[in-house]
């Protein structure tokens, strides 16, 4: 099987995991046998680029001429099975899906957010949630509020490419959905179920977990949506040393609050920015794994590499979280059932889960709201141990690399390739 893997990749200087992510598809994909051709592009080649291509760079979200030449040079060399695209913005364009079309070379696309109707792609702007451009030809409010990198210029442009190519997002062959989530994204978007298939990401298996650390991580960007000061507020509300440490990883417009809330309290750890052997030093160190997300997060990567170690997480109940610690559905954790579960994770002593969390087979969701943040932090350290062994389950059953792979190659088996025009 021959897959061609599109991709734009976002800037080294703005951490992605959208590009950590691809680089593991590739390896794993590639470990199992399938010939992979990367066709990649990176946002960090504009700076070098020629005065001729930069002033091609206002279009290429619509129509990116010198990707289109070279893949279809790369189509027509090589005749793949399948493309599967990534992001395409902003040198690639979503017109590779017309191109591979063109060469009779179905396309898979994997969603990552929200980006066939929001100009921003994360369905949040000035501090909350919003959904004003869904249903509009033209997302005219993303241009007032310039949520394109704060412009008004590249908001229009944007706005525009969504409206031009919502007929080629709806030609796309097969969308992998991250989560049930994305699902439902893409059904409200007009795609039909038979053309949607849930396919998570996937992290390295760390191995057999270490035995149970103390205290909570909170590892991703320091910004707004991703709701590091929700969860510094709601840690105030306990006195100091009453949790166990609040470690916090990362870096963003935030981080002088984080750097206050750790000069303030000794409770509160800033770790700055992680390698892969800090990342997994800091869950191990951790008893519970927090994401405090303010946005509907599509699948935040820390969340599977916390279940992956045994460490069950504490989220807020938008995007792909619930779907990620098994809360969006009925369950019952390997070995328990849900009344032991409750009353553990409650403190014993069969007292009931207190109103307002939601018990998950591998962790907990509330509001996103303070208060039901700070309600359930002693409820998560207390219950920690009891799901600790459902956390790595769903791990092994779910996000595991094997599992996550096979899935993939039988969508890209699933596709039948047309026979080539040219």
């Amino acid at each position: 099987m021959r897959i061609v893997v599109a991709h734009n990749r976002y800037r080294e200087a703005q951490p992605s995991g959208e590009n950590t992510i691809v680089d593991a598809e590739i390896a794993q994909l590639t470990a199992a046998g399938v010939e992979v051709l990367p066709f990649i592009r990176s946002s960090d080649e504009i700076p070098s680029m020629s005065k001729a291509a930069k002033a091609l760079l206002p279009i290429s979200p619509i129509w990116a001429p010198r990707a289109q030449h070279d893949l279809s040079r790369l189509l027509t060399e090589h005749r793949p099975d399948v493309l599967h695209l990534h992001n395409p913005y902003p040198l690639l364009s979503p017109w590779v899906v017309r191109t591979a079309h063109r060469h009779g070379v179905p396309v898979v696309q994997t969603v990552h957010n929200y980006r066939q109707v929001c100009s921003s792609g994360i369905y949040f702007r000035d501090g909350v949630i919003c959904q004003d451009c869904k249903g509009r030809a033209l997302g005219i409010p993303a241009i007032k509020h310039r949520c394109y990198r704060d412009s008004a210029a590249q908001s229009a442009l944007m706005a525009t490419t969504l409206a031009v190519h919502r007929g080629t997002w709806r030609s796309v062959d097969r969308y992998v959905a991250l989560t049930s989530a994305i699902a439902d994204h893409l059904r409200d978007y007009g795609i039909p179920d038979e053309r949607i298939v849930v396919k998570p990401n996937s992290v390295p298996d760390p191995g057999r977990p270490a035995p149970l650390g103390d205290g909570f991580l909170f590892m991703a960007r320091f910004s707004p949506e991703k709701g590091v000061d929700l969860l510094l507020d709601a840690w105030r509300r306990h006195p100091v040393g009453s949790l166990g440490t609040l470690r916090l990883a990362g870096d963003g417009e935030l981080r002088p609050l984080v750097e206050a809330a750790a000069a303030e309290r000794p409770d509160v750890v800033y770790l700055g920015q992680l390698d892969r052997a800090g990342v997994r030093a800091a869950v191990e160190a951790s008893a519970v794994v927090i994401a405090a997300a303010m946005w509907h997060d599509v699948l935040p990567t820390v969340i599977i590499e916390a279940l992956a170690s045994g460490r069950p997480v504490l989220g807020t109940a938008l995007g792909g979280i619930p779907y990620l610690v098994g809360a969006d559905a009925p369950h019952e954790p390997a070995g328990t059932g849900p009344a032991e579960i409750a009353s553990a994770v409650a403190g014993g002593g069969g007292s009931p889960m207190p109103a307002g969390i939601d018990l998950g087979e591998a962790g907990w969701v509330v509001a996103p709201e303070s208060a039901a943040l700070a309600a359930a932090l002693p409820v998560a350290r207390a219950g920690a141990p009891e799901l600790t062994l459902a956390a790595r389950a769903r791990y092994e059953r779910t996000f595991h690399p094997d599992v996550v792979t096979k899935q993939l190659i039988d969508i890209y088996a699933g596709l039948s390739r047309t026979p080539n025009p040219a």
